[in-house]
């Protein structure tokens, strides 16, 4: 579905709607581009099987459409992929390999059995059927919300950008296209600087579905002139996108679909009282991160904040601070009482305090109220 959100559409000032190709079967929208291309195989390929290299949605695509197909299927994903998607993997009845710290690892070891074992190798975005595929989550978009003005598009290689581009651009040409990459895997940006495929240097994100080095040739072809500019997002912007959907649209998005908000914040002055789509293409997050996710969020919406205080190591002191804290009206959440870390003075000693608060303003009266109480807060 591609629904109208109430409360996006305040904090973004617009008439926003979210498509949540999240609800998939396998999680994301990697499925229409797999799905698409397993379609097309001969049946001397069926016969041979496949093989493909993912960070964890294509390889889930792949397997999950190659069982209904009855088609073999071996994936090999980077060692760091989400716990959750290698065990969707197996689940599925694929052979999962683990190769690799980073996908371009990945790949080239799925390059060298594809040619050991004669199987056919499924690239995650630069293939023509693939990009057909991925493009009519565009189609349904224009359907649903005719009336759209621009869409925010999550960007790795390049694929989900180039299908859905081609079908906008030929049907309704004035919509304003948005690319949303990560600071951390800037491929598209850099490509587009430099004017052809440029490789990058990646670091971890948590749009780790994005960590692409190298944007695909082929969708480097077709998006190069289609765009109205690249949102770069960091790391603090994605994990308030997630906190945010989770919190208001009662959705949970992974990092790499979240970035869509995340774009769309950034770009807000550009789309005021515009229609907009968000595509929420992946929601395959691994539960054993999402708790840290969720304190980053609230650390940049300013509702978790820490404050290092050096107080008198004498009975009271402590009291007399969370006392003057709760006053503020701060939750407490933690209190750490260090004194063989401390100040050179054995007579001071250091506390860490984390609160909850309700905001960056509530900070600020936290801070005040500490210092009219006497304390040197930091």
């Amino acid at each position: 579905p591609c629904v109208r959100s109430n409360h996006l559409s305040a904090l973004l000032d617009a008439n926003a709607y979210v498509k949540l190709d999240n609800l998939q079967q396998t999680g994301s929208f990697k499925e229409r581009g797999a799905c698409n291309r397993l379609l097309q195989l001969t049946d001397d390929e069926k016969r041979r099987g496949v093989i493909c290299a993912s960070a964890g949605n294509h390889a889930q695509a792949v397997a999950y459409h190659g069982r209904k197909l009855d088609i073999n299927v071996t994936v090999v994903m980077p060692k760091w992929a989400p716990l959750v998607k290698v065990s969707n993997c197996r689940g599925y009845g694929a052979n999962v390999i683990l190769h690799g710290e980073a996908f371009d690892d990945a790949r080239a070891r799925a390059l060298e059995l594809a040619a050991a074992d004669d199987r056919v190798f499924l690239p995650p975005f630069d293939d023509e059927r693939i990009i057909a595929g991925a493009g009519t989550l565009a189609l349904e978009i224009l359907d649903d919300v005719p009336q759209t003005d621009a869409i925010f598009i999550p960007t790795g290689g390049g694929g989900l950008l180039a299908g859905m581009s081609v079908a906008v651009k030929t049907l309704k040409p004035s919509i304003d296209l948005y690319s949303v990459e990560s600071v951390s895997a800037p491929t598209l940006h850099a490509s587009l600087q430099a004017g052809c495929v440029t490789r990058v240097a990646t670091k971890p994100s948590l749009a780790d579905g994005l960590g692409v080095a190298e944007f695909g040739k082929l969708c480097f072809e077709i998006v190069k002139d289609k765009l109205r500019r690249v949102v770069l997002v960091d790391e603090p912007q994605i994990a308030s996108a997630i906190l945010r959907l989770l919190e208001v649209e009662k959705t949970l998005v992974e990092g790499a679909g979240a970035i869509a908000l995340a774009g769309a914040i950034d770009a807000k002055d550009e789309i005021r009282g515009k229609t907009v789509v968000l595509v929420l293409c992946g929601g395959n997050i691994d539960v054993t991160v999402l708790s840290r996710i969720i304190e980053r969020g609230l650390r940049e919406d300013g509702r978790l904040c820490r404050v290092v205080v050096q107080i008198s190591d004498r009975p009271g002191s402590l009291a007399q601070l969370l006392t003057t804290i709760a006053s503020a009206g701060a939750s407490i959440k933690e209190v750490s009482h260090d004194r063989n870390f401390g100040p050179s003075d054995v007579a001071q000693v250091a506390v860490s305090v984390v609160m909850e608060t309700q905001g960056f303003d509530h900070i600020e009266r936290v801070r005040d109220t500490l210092g009219a109480a006497g304390f040197q807060a930091t």
